[in-house]
C-alpha cells in the first residue's frame, strides 16, 4: 500500500488541491489544527466532574453558531478552531449522557433477578480466588413484558461473570440466569486504572455475577456471527496446540483475543517492551492488506475482461483495503486496527481522486473518525501509542528508505532499525506517562521479536485457519520467543521504574522525546534531551523529620497500609489475593511504591496470615527489596508486645499480641497491632482483632495500667484503622470510647458479602465524633501528621479525581 505523500512545503499557503486565494484558504497545518480541535473538546469532557446542564448546553450551541458564523465571515481559522473544539465537546457530552442514562438503577444493586438473554461477546476464561474456573462475557438481555413495565428497568447489557457452568458458553447462545447486579465500580488509587471508565468505554452499564442455580441454555447461537467464527477458531487453536502459552499467542495475533494471554505473560511482554506486537497492530493489518492486494492484482492481470472493466492497480488497492477492514473486524476492532484501516481507506480515496494531502491531515482525519465513532478511545493507552508511533515515523521520514546507499535486504534492515529507534526514543516519555515504567532491554528484544512475530508467527497464526498444522509451528516459535524474553528479563535493571512527575514535566518530556526522534542536527536533539530531565528525575516528596505519612490504598475487601517517615518506609499488610495471577501486592502496592519513588521496604509487617491481609506478600517480596520482616511474613520474626523502634523522630510500638501467647490465639486474635506516634499525632493499626483482644488492650493500655520501659500509654489516637473492616465482632463501645479517634478509616470491598462495615459499628464511631473514611466511598486515602487539622475527605483519591461517570459518595 502507498504511504502518505508529504507535501514539499507544509508552511506554504495553499488550499487543498489548489493554489489560488491563499489567505482565504489557510495552510495545511491550519486545517490540521482545525480538524484536531474536536479531539480537545472530547478530551475535556472526560475531565468533567459532571455533565453539562441544559443551560450550559444552550450556551455551547450558541457559541458554536456565533463563532462559526464569524469564522466564515472573517475568514478566521482561529475562530473556526474554537468552534470545532466546542462541536467535539457537544458530541462527546451527548454520547456520555446517553450512556449514563443506561447505567444500572441504584435500587437494583445487590438484588438477584432472573433474566434471559444472549451471549454477546467472546467468552473469556477467568479464575476465582480458590482457583474455580469461570467465564466472563457480555450478556444482552432480552426484553420482557415485566421488565418493560415495572421500574426500575434492567440495563440492556451487562458484563456477566459465571462460575461452575454446566457447559462453556458460546457466542449467540440464549441462556437464562439468576444474576446479582452491581453498578460499574472499581478500585481507585493514585495514577491507577479506572474500571468504571473502562466499562463505560465498552458501553457496559452494569456488571453482575450469576448464581450456580438456574443456569440453563435455552437455544443455540447463530453460526454466521463474526464473534462465533472467532470462538470456533479459538477452540480449534486450543485443540491443535498443546502449549497453552503458545495457543494464547496465536489467538491474540489472529483473533485479537488478548484475554487468551495470562496476566503473567502480559507482564513479561510489557517488561521487555514487546507488548505492542502481541496485539493486532497496524503492522499486521498493513501486511495483510499488502499480501491480499498483491495477490489480487496478480490474479486480476490474468483476465483481460477484468482489466478492461477495472484497472488492476485500482482493483488491488481496494481489495487490499477491504481485506484490511475485514481483518480488523475479525480481530476484535481494536484501536490500532481502526487507525490503520482508517489511514488505508483515506489513502485509497485520495489515490482514487488523484489528490495529495500532507501526512498530518491524513493522520488527523483518521484520528478524528476513530474518536467520533468512539469518544472513549481517547482514554485508552493504545490510542496514544498507536497514533503517536505513526506520527513520529511520518514526521521523521522513518517510513521511507534510508539515504545511506544501502540496497536490497540491507536497506530494509536499516530502515526497520531506524523505525524501531524512532519509536523507542520518541515514545519513551509517553510510555513512562502511561505505564510508569520503561523497558531498558526493549530495543534488543524487539530486534528479534519484530521480524519473528511480524513475518513468521503472525502469518502462521492466520494461515493456520486454513491449514491447522501450521499452528504447531507457530506455537513452537512463540515458545522460543518467550524463552528469549524471559532470559532478557532476568537482567538487572531490565525495567526502569520512575516516580510520578508533575503535569508540566510530562508536557516538556513529550515535546523532548518527539524532538529527539526527528532527523535534525544533533545539537538540537541533544538540547531536546534537557526537556526530559524533569520527568526522568522528578523531585519526590517525603515527610519532614519527626513527621509521618499514612497511606491507605484501595485494595477492596482487604487491608494494606503504607507509613513513611523522612528516610524509612513501612508496609503494614499486603492486601488480598483475587486469583492465581492477581493480588493487591502486584496490582496496587508495587505501582504505588514505585510511583512514590520507593526503592525498598524497610519493614514489611503483616498482621496475620488471612488472605485478605497477606495475599500480596509474595509479589511484594519478589518485586522490591525488603530489609526487615515482622509478623506473618515468610522468614519474619513474630510480633510481640513491647517491640519498639524510632525512625526519624517517629516512634513505633507493637501493642499486640502479648509475648508467648500468639501461638495459642486464633488467626484473627493473633493480629499485630501497631501504634505510630509522630509529633504528638497518633495512628493505630489494628488488623483483625476482635472484642476479646480489644478488652485486653484496654486493660493493658487503659488508665492505671502498668507501663513498660517508659512506653507512652493510652489508646487515644488521631487515626484509627478500624478493626476487622468494621465487623460486628469488633469495635466495642469501650474500645471506641478509649481510642476516641478523630478519623476512623475502614478498608472494605464494594458490596462485599460480609456486609462490612456494619451499621451499628459505624454508628458507634459517629457517636464519639469521628470522621468516617471508607475505601468504598473515598478510594485511596492519605493522611499526614503535619496536616492533621485538614478535612479528612481532602485526602480521598475520589475527591481528587472526580469524574461524571463515578457516584460521589464522599461525606464533606
Amino acid at each position: 500500500m502507498n504511504t502518505v505523500t508529504i507535501a514539499p512545503s507544509l508552511a506554504a499557503n495553499h488550499c487543498i488541491g489548489r493554489q489560488e486565494r491563499p489567505r482565504r484558504c489557510g495552510t495545511a497545518w491550519q486545517w490540521t489544527l482545525v480538524l484536531m480541535a474536536p479531539l480537545a473538546g472530547v478530551g475535556l469532557v472526560h475531565q468533567l466532574p459532571r455533565l453539562p446542564s441544559w443551560t450550559e448546553w444552550a450556551g455551547c450551541w450558541a457559541a458554536v453558531v456565533v463563532l462559526a458564523g464569524l469564522g466564515v465571515r472573517l475568514q478566521s481559522w482561529c475562530l473556526m478552531l474554537v468552534a470545532s473544539a466546542i462541536v467535539g465537546f457537544i458530541w462527546c457530552a451527548a454520547r456520555a449522557q446517553g450512556r449514563m442514562a443506561e447505567v444500572l438503577d441504584p435500587r437494583l444493586e445487590g438484588v438477584t433477578v432472573a433474566v434471559s438473554g444472549l451471549v454477546d461477546s467472546l467468552p473469556q476464561r477467568i479464575y476465582g480466588a480458590g482457583g474455580t474456573e469461570g467465564w466472563r462475557f457480555e450478556y444482552s438481555l432480552l426484553p420482557t413484558l415485566e421488565s418493560a413495565q415495572a421500574p426500575p428497568r434492567l440495563p440492556p447489557r451487562v458484563l456477566l461473570s459465571c462460575y461452575a457452568m454446566p457447559d462453556p458458553p458460546r457466542v449467540g447462545e440464549r441462556w437464562s440466569f439468576q444474576v446479582k447486579w452491581r453498578r460499574p465500580n472499581g478500585l481507585m488509587n493514585p495514577h491507577g486504572g479506572d474500571t468504571a471508565l473502562w466499562l463505560m468505554s465498552q458501553d457496559i452499564p452494569a456488571v453482575a455475577t450469576c448464581s450456580s442455580k438456574g443456569q440453563q441454555r435455552e437455544s443455540e447461537g447463530a453460526p454466521w456471527r463474526i464473534d462465533a467464527w472467532r470462538q470456533q477458531f479459538r477452540d480449534a487453536i486450543e485443540r491443535e496446540v498443546d502449549d497453552p502459552r503458545g495457543a494464547g499467542v496465536l489467538a491474540a495475533l489472529s483473533l485479537g483475543d488478548q484475554g487468551a494471554l495470562s496476566p503473567s505473560d502480559w507482564a513479561l511482554y510489557r517488561d521487555t517492551g514487546v507488548a505492542h506486537l502481541l496485539s493486532v497492530s497496524g503492522m499486521h493489518v498493513t501486511m495483510f492488506a499488502w499480501v491480499v492486494g498483491g495477490a489480487a492484482g496478480w490474479c486480476w492481470r490474468r483476465s483481460t475482461r477484468l482489466c478492461l472493466a477495472w484497472p488492476a492497480p485500482r482493483a488491488a488497492l481496494w481489495l487490499g483495503t477491504a481485506a484490511a477492514g475485514l481483518y480488523a473486524l475479525f480481530s476484535g476492532w481494536g484501536v490500532p486496527a481502526q487507525r490503520t484501516f482508517g489511514l488505508l481507506l483515506i489513502l485509497a480515496l485520495l489515490r482514487q481522486c488523484r489528490a495529495s494531502w500532507p501526512w498530518s491531515m491524513s493522520l488527523t482525519v483518521a484520528a478524528l473518525v476513530v474518536t467520533l465513532v468512539d469518544p472513549w478511545a481517547l482514554t485508552q493507552p493504545g490510542y496514544w501509542l498507536s497514533f503517536g508511533a505513526v506520527a513520529l515515523l511520518m514526521a521523521s521520514g522513518g517510513m521511507t528508505p534510508l539515504a545511506s546507499g544501502a540496497t536490497g535486504w540491507r536497506a530494509a534492515w536499516l530502515a526497520g532499525w531506524q523505525s524501531q529507534w524512532v519509536i523507542t526514543v520518541g515514545l519513551a516519555p509517553l510510555t513512562l506517562l502511561l505505564f510508569q515504567q520503561l523497558s531498558l532491554v526493549g530495543l534488543v528484544a524487539n530486534v528479534v521479536a519484530i521480524p519473528l512475530v511480524s513475518y513468521a508467527i503472525t502469518p502462521l497464526a492466520l494461515l493456520g485457519i486454513v491449514a491447522p498444522p501450521l499452528w504447531t509451528l507457530g506455537a513452537w516459535l512463540a515458545s522460543g520467543l518467550n524463552q528469549w524474553l524471559e532470559w532478557l528479563n532476568q537482567a538487572d535493571g531490565a525495567v526502569w521504574y520512575l516516580p510520578w512527575a508533575p503535569g508540566w514535566a510530562h508536557v516538556l518530556a513529550l515535546m523532548g522525546g518527539a524532538a529527539v526522534a526527528q532527523p535534525w542536527p544533533w545539537a538540537l536533539r541533544l538540547a531536546a534531551v534537557g526537556l526530559c530531565v524533569p520527568m526522568f528525575w522528578p523531585v519526590t516528596h517525603r515527610p519532614a523529620p519527626g513527621e509521618a505519612e499514612l497511606r491507605l490504598p484501595d485494595v477492596g475487601q482487604g487491608s494494606a497500609a503504607l507509613i513513611r517517615t523522612r528516610h524509612y518506609t513501612l508496609v503494614f499488610d499486603s492486601g488480598p489475593a483475587w486469583g492465581p495471577d492477581a493480588d493487591a501486592g502486584d496490582r496496587v502496592l508495587l505501582p504505588l511504591l514505585r510511583g512514590l519513588g520507593e526503592r525498598r521496604i524497610d519493614l514489611l509487617m503483616v498482621s496475620h496470615a488471612d488472605q485478605d491481609h497477606a495475599g500480596g506478600t509474595e509479589r511484594l517480596l519478589r518485586g522490591i527489596p525488603v530489609t526487615h520482616r515482622l509478623g506473618a511474613v515468610p522468614g519474619g520474626q513474630p510480633c510481640v508486645r513491647g517491640q519498639r523502634w524510632e525512625w526519624d523522630g517517629v516512634r513505633f510500638d507493637v501493642l499486640w499480641p502479648p509475648e508467648g501467647q500468639a501461638a495459642d490465639l486464633k488467626r484473627n486474635a493473633s493480629s499485630c497491632v501497631l501504634r505510630v506516634d509522630a509529633n504528638g499525632h497518633r495512628v493505630l493499626l489494628t488488623g483483625d482483632i476482635e472484642a476479646a483482644q480489644e478488652a485486653r488492650l484496654l486493660a493493658l493500655e487503659g488508665p492505671g495500667a502498668e507501663r513498660t520501659q517508659g512506653a507512652p500509654g493510652g489508646l487515644a489516637t488521631d487515626v484509627l484503622v478500624v478493626p476487622h473492616h468494621g465487623s460486628r465482632t469488633s469495635s466495642t463501645a469501650g474500645f471506641v470510647a478509649a481510642a476516641l479517634p478523630a478519623v476512623a478509616a475502614i478498608q472494605s470491598g464494594y458490596l462485599n458479602r460480609f456486609g462490612h462495615p456494619r451499621e451499628d459499628v459505624v454508628a458507634r464511631y459517629r457517636q464519639v465524633g469521628a470522621k468516617l473514611i471508607t475505601s468504598v466511598d473515598c478510594g485511596a486515602w492519605v493522611w499526614r501528621s503535619d496536616e492533621a487539622g485538614r478535612e479528612a475527605w481532602q485526602g480521598c483519591e475520589r475527591a481528587v479525581r472526580r469524574r461524571y461517570w463515578r457516584v460521589d459518595r464522599i461525606s464533606r
